[in-house]
């Protein structure tokens, strides 16, 4: 399951609130300015700092 682009449109990082990105496999929401990743779990991006991973 792939995020709308409508929601990828609207969707920003909770630590920066810049644009995330998709990763080309569809697993992580990527944000480029805090090099942070946070994970997509059954269609639903984990937007939660302590749950995020390092780029």
């Amino acid at each position: 399951m792939t995020i709308k682009k409508e929601l990828l449109e609207i969707l920003a990082c909770p630590k920066c609130k810049k644009s995330v990105e998709l990763s080309d496999d569809d697993m992580w929401l990527a944000c480029q300015e805090c090099s942070l990743k946070y994970k997509i779990k059954d269609g639903i991006p984990v937007m939660l700092i302590d749950e995020a991973s390092p780029l």
